[in-house]
């Protein structure tokens, strides 16, 4: 066998060394990538916005609406006839369902609809890849069903009104990232807030052409983002200058004019 020439190590040795360091560069990367998975998994679970309770309150106190939570789902239904119409709305980012009850409730009361606001995958509907069935199963009854969402929640709604089965889209606070113009048998309402410092006005108004040429569109004066639920004050949102039952009011009128629409 011919002699290892000075200051070269034998094949073996070589190739040992490799290993050893590919074995601790991959290690390095999969620890990176545990840290990087858990940290994320602490962000969409730390600071989740709460529903304040007297809003809350104000729903699950009233004789006229059944509050049930059916597989992760809270349900708001008619407490004293069958509902036919029925409202899929996703919560926004880190925004606890029960915190859109109050502001969902009148379509129960004053308008007969079911509303069913799910729990998102990690708090957030980006992540959340369940389809219209997963959630209409909540309430067998309903024949007819809409869709919605605020923030985040209503971009994700957007998707699912590509459905044939969805009637109709409600947006809070929100816009399309898909393209729904040619739905000509969808019924849209978007309502912004004027005092909206994340889902801004203007980025509402630059989505427009995503929906229907007919979708109805409202900009309340004064309100801005938080005013969609009632969960306090949000990061980066502006400052409203209207009272929260005014906001909760002009919401009622505009979302039962849309809900009669929806009549089978």
């Amino acid at each position: 066998m011919p002699a290892t020439p000075p200051n070269q190590q034998p094949p073996r040795r070589r190739r040992s060394r490799l290993r050893r360091a590919l074995i601790w560069t991959f290690s390095i990367i999969a620890a990176v990538f545990v840290v990087a998975i858990a940290a994320f998994l602490i962000w969409a679970n730390v600071g989740v916005m709460a529903a304040e309770p007297e809003p809350l309150a104000s729903v699950t106190n009233n004789p006229a609406i059944s509050v049930t939570e059916v597989d992760g789902s809270l349900v708001l239904s008619p407490s004293e006839e069958p509902s036919d119409t029925g409202l899929v709305f996703i919560p926004g980012a880190k925004v606890e369902p029960s915190a859109y009850a109050a502001k969902l409730s009148s379509l129960v009361t004053d308008d007969n609809m079911t509303v069913v606001i799910p729990q998102p995958l990690l708090n957030l509907a980006f992540f959340d890849t369940r389809t219209l069935d997963d959630y209409t199963t909540a309430a067998p009854e309903v024949t007819t069903w809409s869709v919605g969402g605020h923030s985040l929640g209503g971009v994700r709604a957007c998707q699912l009104a590509e459905s044939p089965d969805v009637a109709g889209l409600l947006l809070f606070g929100s816009y399309c990232a898909n393209d729904l113009a040619d739905d000509e048998s969808l019924d849209v309402l978007s309502i912004t807030g004027s005092a909206d410092g994340l889902s801004t006005p203007q980025k509402a108004a630059d989505a427009r052409a995503l929906l229907p040429a007919d979708a109805e569109t409202l900009e309340i004066q004064g309100a801005n983002h938080a005013m969609f639920g009632n969960y306090g004050p949000q990061s980066g949102d502006g400052t409203a200058t209207i009272p929260d039952e005014d906001g909760r009011q002009q919401i009622a009128a505009a979302t039962s004019a849309w809900a009669a629409e929806l009549q089978p």
